[in-house]
């Protein structure tokens, strides 16, 4: 393999993982939390009501809920992407 297609390799890989979590996070409910990447200023006053606030960084805030369809909440309160947080990963600890 050249290089090229390693490059190549890693960024369909890159982007199918950041795809497949975009669609965890809108398209199920399995993840307990949420990060919100570049949230708009009006973001923090549009979250649902029962959402908690566990950490804000500078371009993304962190928030749980156990409110159903928590990514299209996110979405429609001003985030441009949301990923899961919390999961504890693909295999169940005993």
């Amino acid at each position: 393999m050249t290089i090229r297609s390693w490059i190549a390799s890693v960024v369909v890989v890159l982007i199918g993982w950041i795809s497949l979590q975009l669609g965890v996070m809108y398209f199920t409910d399995v993840a307990p939390g949420a990060m919100a990447l570049f949230p708009n200023e009006e973001f923090i006053s549009l979250l649902p009501a029962n959402a908690g606030i566990v950490d804000i960084g500078d371009f993304w805030i962190t928030v749980v809920s156990d409110d159903p369809a928590l990514g299209e909440k996110l979405y429609a309160a001003g985030a441009l992407i949301v990923l899961p947080a919390g999961l504890l990963g693909c295999l169940p600890l005993p």
